[in-house]
């Protein structure tokens, strides 16, 4: 197949509103996650805790990226929601854990008090634990409303939630993040403090759609291509933004990366030669996708629209 040019005006009219369809599934996401969290949880503190994280805003692109790879492989979305919503549990476990005062010290996430201001570090913690806990509670259990998995199939996605968020991924990642603090940055651990820290759980999402759909190698081999390729685009993405965008729109502090001397993209090599690099990535991420047709369009959409990002 002829790899999409992204960049040429007809195939820009061709292609659907990446926005629009980013909307669409993150409705889909936030209405599985505001049921599955309607029930009483005791203490109530705690739900409170774990939903004002939760419900905060974001834009859902992990459990995106997962549904989008499902749709590429032939699947339909609506049919893994729940599969592809536990990502997002992860995803807001580890933001509130980051912004710890034992960790990144951060005021505000989002826009709003990050979680410890509002609830107390202890509950904080909790929260984060008891939203990992329940990803892999969600994840592991076969919903009759859902179409059948492959139990191997199952297991081999419940395994790569845990590999990504783990120590060989987020959790490897940031402990290296914050080793690497005030010291000098050279090109083998900042690769590496990405490459785990942000690219490993946005890698393991696409790869989960693929292996829910039960993908051939072939299919996976790219997917898994494209996930570490737009992985490492958005934190060098989101390491420019850090130094070159406002509070009110990142939704959090800016300049915080340089405060606390952590090791990024454009102290390395400079604003201008980190963008190209997100752009040599993403660029890779699409050619990643050769041998998918048309229906991984959104997933070369969202390349770009992550690329482009301005929060």
């Amino acid at each position: 197949m002829e790899i999409i040019n992204l960049k040429s005006e007809s195939t820009r009219q061709k292609l659907m509103d990446i926005k629009n369809y980013l909307r669409k599934k993150k409705e889909c996401v936030d209405t599985f996650l505001g049921l599955y969290f309607s029930s009483a949880i005791v203490p109530a503190n705690l739900k409170e805790s774990m939903v004002y994280s939760l419900s905060a805003g974001g834009k859902r692109i992990r459990p995106v990226l997962c549904l989008a790879a499902y749709e590429a492989c032939g699947g339909v979305a609506d049919d893994i929601v729940p599969y592809a919503a536990a990502l997002e549990l992860i995803h807001t476990y580890s933001l509130i854990h980051d912004d710890l005062p034992a960790m990144d010290d951060d005021d505000l996430r989002r826009g709003k008090p990050t979680n410890h201001k509002v609830f107390g570090e202890g509950m904080a913690i909790l929260a984060g634990d008891g939203l990992l806990t329940e990803a892999f509670s969600l994840l592991s259990r076969g919903n009759v409303s859902l179409p059948a998995v492959p139990p191997a199939a199952l297991l081999r996605v419940v395994c790569e939630a845990a590999k990504g968020a783990g120590i060989y991924g987020m959790v490897g990642g940031q402990a290296q993040d914050l080793l690497s603090e005030n010291e000098e940055p050279d090109a083998e651990t900042l690769l590496f403090i990405h490459r785990c820290k942000t690219a490993a759980l946005i890698a393991s999402s696409v790869r989960m759609g693929g292996m829910l759909a039960c993908c051939s190698d072939a299919a996976l081999s790219g997917l898994t291509a494209y996930g570490e390729n737009i992985g490492l685009a958005f934190q060098i993405v989101d390491d420019i933004l850090d130094v070159e965008g406002e509070t009110e729109v990142l939704g959090k502090t800016a300049g915080s990366d340089e405060k606390k001397k952590k090791m990024t993209y454009p102290k390395l090599y400079g604003t201008e030669r980190s963008r190209e690099k997100a752009g040599e990535l993403v660029d890779g991420a699409i050619e990643a996708l050769e041998i998918f047709d048309e229906k991984a369009d959104p997933l070369r959409a969202v390349a770009q629209y992550l690329l482009k990002r301005e929060n």
